[in-house]
């Protein structure tokens, strides 16, 4: 049987729930299984590795499944419960647990019906696309022993209790305090989505913040109030105006596993995607001007502008955040100082945080920059004030209707490409990394709007966001883009027909 369906980038997901569910209990044992044998294969002995979950209802049941075929392929198992994607990550580095790899059973945003793993490594972090190959192809071959492996063991373990003590430690050296509640003084809400992520607003009110109006923190599977993802429309609406209800000074809303954050301000503004990247680019910037953001190919000309006021650089890379994260480490090992590898939709890692993308320590630095601002008597997000927004943006996402969808894409982009050389009103971007990014000069303006097709990470499809300063920008690209295409096949455009009425 052939596992390949199961690729997700570099997890593993698919449907969980009811009987034509992918991933199962017997699956999920062999993906533990599989994911031991091949530790074994890279030189790994005497293996010890963590598995933690989010909130969704299959999880409890994936997670035990998953722990006992790698208990059966020989490993000690900790089992952390309830914890977040980033937690799993550090545990790695956590000196008395030993580690040499670990799981988290997460579908990120996705439906309440599926779920995931996401595998780590001591050595190398989030795997690599080619190694979630090997463990699939090895899932195939393997035959599970009825018996555990002699020597081996699952053992509970509170990790999360490790987790929020560092969180506690990064805000007082941010403060530059040790008192016990350094965060007297604001008032910050926190949107769990009922993830992982609930536990936060604890840590909080521990340390000292008024945390009124938090939202949605029990963990509940089903999410019954709203998808637990910071780029979602209702989500951030939620947010907002229970920020804008108890006057909060700041708002902050997780996804499923808290690798992402987006947070409103005091006047319930979303500030997410590129506002978000721009806000947390002006405070590195502020503290070490020079510095080079990495984020992915979708964000705006306006940023591009607002870092380079700011004395930074902008460096566009390949949509997904792991390209953008280890984009980021080969410019420094470059001799480039990149401390922020940003993607719009909400991953962002640091270096000085070894490059995880966590959204529980970026929204702890931007809490504790909130409660500096705050005393000096300023708003944080007037730091963003500047940030050049278009008049019309948009992302319309184009199905291909064939098997081999990455040549059919790689023709797309191609015929765009050679479209571009010979009219005029059209130029390639000079930072184009990923599919082809245009620019256009519209009513006389110059490099006023810009499109980019690229071919998703994930799906057969071609999304395409838009981006126009003047208004009717967006109607007059779709018109002319749709000519271009109109005569390739297997490329559904019915998605462009509202912006051609």
């Amino acid at each position: 049987m052939t596992y390949q369906h199961l690729k997700s980038g570099t997890d593993i997901r698919g449907k969980a729930i009811g009987s034509d569910a992918a991933l199962n209990a017997a699956t999920a044992e062999r993906i533990g299984y599989a994911f031991i044998k091949w530790l074994e294969s890279k030189g790994n002995h005497q293996i010890h590795v963590a598995i933690g979950r989010d909130s969704r209802i299959s999880g409890e049941a994936m997670l035990n499944s998953c722990a006992k075929g790698m208990m059966k392929g020989g490993a000690h198992v900790l089992r952390f419960g309830l914890c977040t994607t980033p937690a799993m990550y550090q545990s790695l580095h956590h000196p008395s647990l030993g580690l040499s790899a670990s799981i988290m059973v997460t579908a990120s945003h996705h439906p309440s019906n599926r779920n995931g793993f996401k595998f780590f490594t001591r050595e190398q972090g989030s795997i690599s696309s080619k190694m979630l190959n090997e463990i699939l192809l090895t899932m195939e071959k393997v035959q599970i022993p009825e018996q555990d492996a002699s020597l081996a063991s699952i053992e509970d373990y509170d990790y999360l209790g490790v987790y929020c003590e560092d969180l506690a430690a990064i805000v007082r050296k941010k403060l530059n305090t040790d008192v016990n509640c350094p965060l007297l003084g604001l008032h910050v809400v926190v949107d769990a989505g009922n993830g992982a992520g609930g536990f936060y607003e604890s840590l909080l009110k521990d340390l000292g913040a008024w945390t009124e109006g938090s939202q949605f923190l029990e963990p509940d599977g089903l999410f019954p109030n709203h998808m637990p993802n910071p780029e979602d429309p209702i989500a951030m609406r939620s947010l907002s105006e229970v920020v804008k209800h108890v006057g909060a000074d700041i708002g902050v809303i997780f996804d499923a596993d808290c690798d992402r954050a987006a947070i409103v301000d005091g006047n319930g503004k979303e500030i997410n995607r590129n506002r978000l990247i721009a806000l947390v680019s002006a405070i590195l910037l502020d503290k070490t001007p020079g510095i080079t953001v990495v984020t992915d190919s979708v964000t705006s000309s306006g940023l591009s502008k607002f870092i380079g006021e700011w004395g930074g650089v902008h460096y566009r890379y390949k949509r997904g955040y792991r390209n953008v994260i280890d984009e980021a480490i080969r410019l420094n090992h470059s001799g480039i100082n990149c401390p922020l590898a940003m993607e719009t939709s909400g991953h962002a890692a640091f270096q000085e945080n070894d490059f995880i993308d966590d959204g529980m320590y970026l929204s702890t630095l931007l809490i504790c920059e909130s409660l500096r601002y705050k005393k000096e008597g300023k708003s944080l997000f007037s730091l963003i004030d500047s940030l050049e927004e278009p008049v019309e943006s948009a992302e319309i996402r184009l199905a291909i209707q064939a098997e081999d969808y990455h040549a059919v894409g790689l023709k797309v982009i191609e015929t765009v490409m050679d479209h571009a050389t010979y009219n005029k009103e059209w130029s390639i971007a000079p930072d184009n990394r990923e599919g082809v990014r245009i620019n256009l000069s519209l009513d006389g303006g110059i490099d006023n709007a810009w499109f980019l097709l690229r071919l998703s990470v994930h799906d057969p499809v071609l999304p395409l966001n838009i981006e126009s300063d003047v208004a009717g920008g967006i109607t007059l690209i779709v018109k002319q883009l749709h000519q271009v295409l109109q005569g390739i096949p297997d490329v559904d455009l019915t998605q462009l027909a509202p912006y051609l009425q």
